[in-house]
């Protein structure tokens, strides 16, 4: 049996396939969008690889579309069949349980399956990668600080993958609000990884948990070839740009990066969908006009209504549709989503049922003028909101809608209390969203205050 770049044994026999799988690996870690295309090479040169078709499936799982169910579950007959005709080892058959977990609406056992990997295999950066992205997919920070951590001795200084894993390590760090060792470990990530994206999309999320759009925007000018190379992942950071400029009042730029970047493809990819959508809430929390660009936004989400792979996609294709006033494709969301909370349960239907009925009735009522309703429902979406998976700073969108349902409700010392507690998880900085509503507060405090009747 040989080995792969990383010193991981593969059961690959032929040259092509081996540097092809390589490549898989190296463009995985980077986000990089030709990894489907060197997958293809690996299967197509050597289709009795089971290793590559578990990884082929989990991949498809991990974009969180309905559709794409049957393809995965191809993969795993692959693999299957193809561990039937040939060895297979513990390290490739634990890949294919993973992903057959996964199958089964069990991502958290897919993660202890690739954990077991990885107590055989510490210095095996496929299943690190795979084990972190499923557990932010569960919303799972400190169970991905934990297995980065516990691997992260195995990683020798000249280890080809060590700058990717402390991208890894950067963004479970600022997840678990270690901001200081965050912003470390990411700017170190992209030095050992040039092509590290998510080490350095770690230390635009420090910046935006710190306040500190200037930084982040200074941060991010300059290293577009860190991200250019990426698969949609690339909108994103152009959305986590756009959000510092938001934060300075710099809306013309916001909506230049919208347009040209952010929705330039227009794709129906729930992540590109959800970059969009939440950046439109926050304009028009802010009291901006967006215009027409909830209409194709709608129009996607309008298809997807029975999708119910995952509550993130969900409440954010729930925004779309009450952007684009699309009243019946809202019915049919949310009827879907309570039939799904009450059958049978599951890692991910127990996140529709909590907090995704919560939040969903929360949006709704927001959409509806019923601030009251939406500060009651979102509230008691809040202490679970974490499951919906995400970061902190994707599901800061719902925070906010859920202040501002509270000081448009007149809940003014509740929406204070979030803010505070916002605040908290900022490690007590403040952004331009907090001074904002701070000041909204202040207003109504005064007005209240000057319309009090003096005691005679």
């Amino acid at each position: 049996m040989g080995h792969d770049c990383f010193g991981q044994p593969t059961s690959l026999e032929t040259d092509i396939a081996c540097r092809a799988w390589d490549q898989t690996q190296l463009a995985f870690l980077a986000h990089g969008a030709e990894t489907p295309i060197h997958l293809g090479k690996v299967l197509q040169a050597e289709p009795q690889f089971a290793l590559g078709h578990a990884v082929k499936g989990l991949f498809y799982l991990l974009l969180g579309r309905r559709e794409l169910y049957p393809t995965a579950t191809q993969a795993l007959s692959a693999a299957k069949a193809a561990a039937r005709k040939g060895q297979i080892s513990a390290r490739e058959r634990g890949f294919v349980d993973a992903l057959e977990a996964y199958l089964h609406g069990k991502p958290s056992q897919s993660v202890r399956h690739l954990e077991g990997v990885l107590r055989a295999h510490p210095d095996d950066p496929l299943a690190m990668k795979l084990s972190h992205a499923i557990r932010f997919v569960l919303g799972d920070g400190a169970g991905m600080r934990r297995s980065v951590e516990r691997v992260l001795p195995s990683y020798a200084p000249d280890h080809k993958a060590r700058g990717y894993l402390l991208g890894c390590h950067s963004f479970a760090l600022e997840e678990t609000g270690d901001y200081a060792k965050a912003e470390i470990a990411g700017r170190q990530a992209l030095w050992m990884a040039p092509d590290d994206a998510w080490g350095l999309h770690a230390v635009a999320h420090v910046y935006d948990m710190t306040g500190d759009a200037a930084g982040g925007i200074d941060w991010l000018t300059g290293r577009e070839a860190a991200w250019s190379h990426c698969n949609n992942f690339r909108y994103h950071v152009w959305w986590h740009k756009a959000l510092m400029h938001l934060d300075l009042g710099q809306i013309d730029t916001v909506f230049d990066l919208y347009d040209a970047q952010i929705r330039a493809d227009q794709t129906d990819d729930y992540r590109d969908i959800s970059n969009a959508t939440s950046l439109l809430s926050r304009l028009e929390l802010n009291g901006v006009d967006v215009g027409d660009r909830w209409e194709e936004l709608a129009d996607i989400s309008a298809k997807r209504t029975e999708d119910g792979c995952l509550i993130f996609a969900d409440l954010h294709y729930l925004l779309a549709l009450i952007g684009g006033e699309r009243d019946e494709a809202i019915a049919r969301m949310m009827a879907r989503m309570q039939a799904d909370a009450s059958g049978m349960q599951d890692d991910l239907t127990q996140r529709i049922a909590d907090p995704g009925i919560a939040a969903s009735q929360g949006l709704h009522a927001f959409g509806e003028g019923d601030y009251a309703g939406a500060f009651r429902h979102l509230c008691d979406a809040r202490p679970t909101m974490r499951r919906a998976g995400g970061s902190h700073a994707q599901r800061d969108v719902f925070e906010r809608l859920t202040i501002d349902a509270g000081l448009r409700a007149g809940r003014i010392d509740a929406a204070e209390r979030i803010l505070e507690d916002r605040k908290a998880l900022r490690d007590g900085h403040e952004d331009g969203y907090t001074a904002a509503r701070r000041e909204l507060i202040a207003a109504a405090r005064g007005a209240a205050s000057s319309q009090q009747i003096p005691a005679q």
